[in-house]
């Protein structure tokens, strides 16, 4: 055979493992597990990084502050060197909107080996334990919760047994650029971390949706967060990996009413987000970049590219094994769309979409190299050898 055709296969058999082996990672089904509320709800301290946040909180603040929840609990908003008027415009909100209290704290710059959100965290939580909360909700500045939000986490929480409960927060999708790149990130999240896998017991798969994470106390303790994971560019995996390291059980699942406010509307918003830290989730290894950029390759890339091929050879094997394999993809793709409530016309696109993903990878990479390390909201974080150790 020729060497076309050993690539078609070679994707048909990779998509094959995706559908079957990887967790069903393409099924959209692992939302929060049925749950009984306690009779005595526990206190819960929310903590809410926030840096130049002033566009967000108009929606996210009030939504925290309307928590319909029967027990104790109150707000700690960081806010984080802003320039925007953060942490006045909270203040402004508390006392026009009322609801759950709120706290707002100002840390200061961060010290060396540090990120600014678990800068932030850390004196968010430091200030919520002063409360001695049995739990601790942390969540981003551009989240909105649903009025049970809090409620359906604790009580998920305390049913099943686990330290840490997080939701992907259902990320906005009303640009063209959002329809096309949005969905996708989840689907490749999940392609990388299978909920199914993070969520039984046992598991050695670890990762959370920072934007909404409940963590019981006395599991942020004995895994020594967020102090043990202070270096951390993807602070969400680094967090639920560090729960389950110190013996902690973790869930992750799909949100239904727990959403993300923030617009990506261009290309280039999107591109910044995903490429800031792209490469630190390789590790910032060189033969984890090519094996990812050739891997996205065949598997994304390769069916359109050898279907096409095998058309215009003409060779009929090429063509219907690159044409099944573009099946497949679109296939598992389609629950995803179906979760977002966008066209499923969309879900042939995948393979260009990697490929932007790919291209945003790549230039992660470049971006470190040069020496600008990750970079957000005006902090470029240092490259890990340069950073102190833990």
């Amino acid at each position: 055979m020729s060497a076309i055709v050993w690539i078609a296969v070679g994707s048909v058999a990779a998509w094959v493992w995706l559908l079957l082996g990887q967790g069903f990672f393409w099924r959209t089904d692992q939302r929060l597990p049925d749950s009984t509320e306690p009779g005595d709800w526990p206190s819960v301290a929310i903590v809410v990084p926030a840096r130049d946040e002033a566009d967000m909180l108009p929606v996210s603040l009030p939504s925290l502050m309307a928590q319909d929840y029967p027990g104790q609990a109150e707000i700690f908003l960081v806010d984080d060197c802003s320039k925007d008027g953060t942490g006045d415009l909270a203040r402004a909100l508390a006392v026009r909107d009322g609801g759950l209290p709120v706290t707002v704290v100002s840390p200061g710059e961060p010290l060396p080996g540090w990120t600014g959100k678990l800068w932030a965290v850390r004196h968010g939580i430091a200030q919520a334990r002063t409360r001695d909360p049995e739990y601790l909700l942390l969540t981003d500045a551009d989240i909105a919760h649903e009025p049970d939000s809090l409620r359906e986490l604790v009580a998920a929480a305390g049913s099943g047994g686990f330290d840490l409960v997080s939701q992907m927060a259902r990320l906005r999708v009303q640009s063209t650029w959002e329809r096309l790149v949005v969905p996708a990130f989840v689907y490749f999240f999940s392609q990388l971390y299978p909920f199914r896998w993070v969520n039984r017991a046992g598991a050695r798969t670890a990762a959370a949706a920072g934007g909404c994470v409940l963590l019981r106390t006395e599991a942020a303790v004995r895994a020594r967060v967020p102090e043990s994971i202070r270096q951390a560019v993807i602070d969400d995996v680094a967090l639920a990996r560090a729960v389950q390291d110190s013996g902690g059980r973790i869930w992750l699942g799909l949100a239904d009413r727990v959403d993300s406010v923030r617009p990506y509307p261009r290309l280039a918003d999107l591109w910044r987000m995903i490429s800031r830290s792209a490469y630190a989730q390789l590790r910032h290894n060189p033969l984890l970049l090519l094996g990812t950029v050739l891997g996205l390759a065949l598997v994304y890339l390769a069916p359109p590219v050898t279907l096409v091929a095998g058309l215009l050879a003409p060779d009929s094997v090429t063509a219907w094994t690159g044409g099944v394999a573009w099946v497949v993809m679109a296939v598992t793709y389609m629950p995803m769309l179906g979760y977002y409530r966008q066209s499923l016309w969309l879900a042939p696109l995948l393979p260009f979409t990697a490929l932007l993903y790919l291209l945003m990878t790549a230039d992660s990479a470049v971006q470190h190299y040069r020496g600008r390390g990750a970079a957000w909201k005006g902090r470029t974080y240092a490259r890990p050898e340069a950073a102190p150790d833990r």
